[in-house]
């Protein structure tokens, strides 16, 4: 009740009358029945403009540090992702990839909208990162089409460590579905899972026009934090 609260009467009408998004391609998005869309994440604004243009309900696999902060704010932030119906995610550890992979087959088994970023963490420069092949999995696993999607703007409007987004347009690109049954029974193949996701980021690369990466931008972020670091230990000398 509280999602449908947000999206219709608190939240998504501000939304969109303050950002105006250009909705491209939304007729790809099926009516009913599963299917996960992966986009490109770019801002923390993502979250929020893309359910609001939406007609059904989408669910995102949330990071578990948005319901675990400290402080008012922490508790505030837990439970408004919690209400909106998001699953926090714990992201470290080995067993992470596989607790990502339950809940979101179990978002797919209920015939629901799940929402992912298959880089896996938002993109610190705007260009497009290598893709996690958890998408590729759960793709496969549900027998599901995969709608790529593109957020073009957000980074401008707030890119990382800004904490109030700029009122400017954006545009959400979703193009045509993506289908991968070729691939029945093969989940489990980690060639088959590369290539899949090879080919849900090219689509959404297509739509988004950004310089694209192979690697994981994970681990280009954590270089950069190092260099940083050792910069900064030289200049204290």
């Amino acid at each position: 009740m509280f999602y449908h609260l947000l999206k219709h009467v608190l939240l998504g009408p501000l939304l969109r009358l303050l950002f105006r998004p250009r909705i491209e391609g939304l007729e790809n998005i099926p009516a009913e029945g599963a299917a996960i869309v992966a986009g490109n994440h770019l801002s923390f604004s993502d979250h929020f403009l893309m359910p609001a243009i939406l007609r059904r309900r989408i669910t995102f696999l949330a990071k578990a540090e948005y319901f675990t902060g400290p402080g008012v704010k922490g508790r505030l932030t837990a439970t408004f992702f919690r209400s909106a119906g998001q699953i926090p995610v714990d992201r470290s550890g080995k067993d992470a990839g596989q607790a990502a992979l339950r809940e979101g087959l179990g978002v797919l088994a209920k015939g629901e909208l799940l929402g992912i970023y298959p880089e896996g963490t938002r993109s610190h420069d705007g260009r497009l990162y290598k893709g996690k092949v958890g998408v590729a999995a759960m793709a496969l696993g549900a027998g599901v089409p995969v709608i790529p999607c593109a957020m073009v703007g957000t980074f401008e409007i707030q890119p990382p460590g800004q904490k109030l987004p700029k009122i400017r347009r954006v545009t959400i690109r979703f193009g045509e579905p993506l289908d991968f049954s070729r691939y029945a029974g093969m989940e489990r193949e980690r060639a088959v899972l590369r290539a899949v996701t090879d080919e849900i980021m090219y689509a959404i690369l297509g739509l988004s026009g950004q310089e694209y990466v192979d690697r994981y931008a994970a681990e280009v972020k954590a270089e950069e934090e190092e260099r940083k670091r050792k910069k900064a230990r030289r200049l204290s000398r």
